[in-house]
């Protein structure tokens, strides 16, 4: 499987477990909040909504429009942090962010 595939793959298996936690969003966030040039829009986002309406599609579009993949990621810190607030168990969901990180590192 290649990197691409392999980075589609993680994203639908993070959606799909954001659906199950009810973490996924039916309704997008301001134009204003989707605009924060904060890492991770700390000042306008929760992390879950970063990852559902910023870091999500950004690699969908990188993928189908076949831009280079960042060669490195540390999104796994940030999640660590940022998903000890959600009472649900986001143990899962942590695991395949960090298999994100893990993608983007090792070559294929």
């Amino acid at each position: 499987m290649s990197k691409e595939q392999t980075l589609l793959f993680i994203l639908d298996a993070i959606e799909s477990e954001m659906q199950t936690l009810s973490l996924w969003q039916t309704v997008e966030p301001s134009a204003e909040a989707l605009a924060s040039t904060e890492p991770f829009a700390v000042d306008s986002l929760s992390f879950a909504e970063w990852v559902q309406w910023i870091m999500i599609p950004l690699f969908r579009k990188m993928v189908r429009l076949g831009h280079p993949l960042p060669t490195n990621s540390d999104i796994l810190p940030m999640a660590e942090e940022a998903l000890k607030l959600v009472p649900q168990n986001t143990q899962r969901l942590t695991a395949l962010i960090g298999d994100i990180d893990n993608c983007l590192r090792v070559p294929h």
